[in-house]
């Protein structure tokens, strides 16, 4: 919580998607930016601060999850305010740019059209009695980044990345330096064209430090664009379910599936979902269950293999366990899972619990010694161009799960970058009935065991 000139702005955080939603007020009246899906974490803030919602604005349609906004509006009776060019089923109360929103008798809302991440963006920017105070970029400025451009289709990449360049401009000469920026994305989200570790910031301190303020337009564009990799598959799902309005998701656990239950789930091709982390996965398992670690990104990376609409049961040592991975979930459009489990291995499989090694990149290097084994790199391309074992096969993991069969014969051995996504291919291959050793260590460990690794010239 920062306090702002006795204004009070809340940042509710989404680490799992890399997201942020922002929360103002002034003790009386509130008004909240970008709510995710899962608004009860809104609703819980405006009772503990015993507040009232007046506005809810998005920033834009958004990409990496449903958004949380048309149904807090109509939890509260607040009004919604969405871009007048946006095209959506709901009634909203249209924005323009330089319209200014009055909340209460100390907050002005001005927003502000930032076209980039996608054409019809806006900024909010927030003044307390005519006093600039912050402003809330949504996928426009972000820490020492900006939103990525690409999400709308290669026929508009070019086009919205010179709008990126143009709308931080913009904002950095509309706004004074002490202006607090709070962005929505870029904490981890796959909406930011590149990552910072940065916490808080200004338009000063972005001005001096952020490339899109540094560079001039052409050299900002090539390097945006020679960055860009791949994004979430699910995405693609993302803004007609919020165009069209999405409703309060229903949280209630499902139905109590027995191991019976499961083995058919399984057996009919539907994704029966471990929820434990990779180590206790792979020391015994459900024969044919696939580990997405609730340690990790669990919903990035289960929204992004999964073949959109197939069934999801949910496995847990607890019941909360299942009803936190069940939220992740709905945020990304999952909105029902098929039925959950909990305890362990021994209540969720009809035959003996599987299990398979795990070791570190030392290890993979003294066994190339003695036999051949597959490296399977399971790191995104770009990932792999820029350091790489010699002799690994890359496979990128959201590619894995329809490319099993040209993983090459013999004993996998497979890592990507620090474990987690290791773990979620392994689980693949396992149930594939491969033989397997799931590497789970840091690559940067790898060169220091001596294993030869490839590296772009310079």
């Amino acid at each position: 919580m920062t306090d702002q000139s006795r204004l009070t702005i809340r940042t509710i955080e989404t680490p799992s998607l890399g997201d942020r939603s922002y929360l103002v007020h002034d003790g009386d009246v509130a008004f909240v930016i970008d709510p995710q899906r899962d608004i009860d974490r809104i609703l819980e803030i405006l009772r503990t601060d015993a507040v009232r919602l007046t506005h809810v604005f998005e920033t834009h349609i958004h990409n990496d999850y449903v958004t949380g906004g048309f149904a807090l509006a109509q939890a509260t009776d607040a009004a919604y305010l969405v871009n007048a060019d946006d095209n959506v089923s709901f009634d909203r109360t249209p924005l323009h740019d330089g319209d200014t929103v009055r909340i209460g008798d100390r907050m002005r809302v001005r927003a502000i059209h930032t076209p980039g991440h996608t054409f019809t963006h806006l900024s909010y920017a927030l003044t307390d009695n005519d006093q600039p105070v912050a402003v809330f970029t949504g996928g426009s400025l972000l820490y020492g980044a900006t939103g990525r451009p690409d999400l709308l289709g290669p026929d508009h990449t070019d086009a919205l990345a010179r709008h990126q360049h143009h709308s931080a401009h913009k904002l950095a000469r509309a706004l004074p330096d002490e202006t607090e920026v709070y962005p929505t994305h870029g904490f981890g989200s796959f909406c930011s064209a590149t990552q910072s570790a940065a916490a808080e910031s200004t338009i000063g301190q972005e001005r001096r430090s952020n490339p899109v303020l540094t560079q001039d337009e052409e050299d900002y564009v090539r390097d945006l664009l020679d960055g860009l990799g791949a994004w979430p598959a699910y995405y693609t799902h993302m803004a007609p379910a919020n165009s069209a309005g999405p409703g309060a998701p229903d949280l209630s656990l499902p139905e109590l599936a027995d191991a019976a239950e499961l083995r058919r789930r399984i057996e009919a091709g539907e994704w029966v979902v471990d929820l434990r982390t990779r180590t206790t996965f792979a020391a015994g398992h459900a024969p044919g269950t696939l580990n997405f670690g609730r340690d990790g990104a669990f919903s990035t990376y289960l929204g992004w293999l999964i073949t959109w609409g197939t069934p999801v049961t949910l496995l847990g040592e607890t019941a909360a366990d299942a009803q936190q991975a069940q939220r992740e979930l709905v945020r990304i459009g999952i909105d029902r899972p098929a039925a959950h489990a909990t305890g362990g291995p021994d209540q969720w499989s009809v035959a003996t619990p599987v299990s398979f090694p795990t070791a570190g990149f030392a290890d993979l290097e003294q066994v190339r010694h003695h036999r051949d084994v597959v490296v399977l790199d399971v790191r995104r391309t770009e990932e792999h161009s820029a350091a790489r074992i010699e002799g690994a096969v890359n496979i990128p993991i959201h590619e894995l799960p329809r490319r099993i069969a040209e993983v090459p014969p013999g004993e996998v051995w497979v890592h990507c970058a620090a474990g987690y996504r290791a773990s979620i291919a392994a689980s693949f291959l396992h149930a594939a009935g491969r033989t397997l050793v799931a590497v789970d260590d840091q690559f940067e460990n790898a060169a220091k065991t001596g294993l030869q690794l490839i590296r772009p010239q310079v």
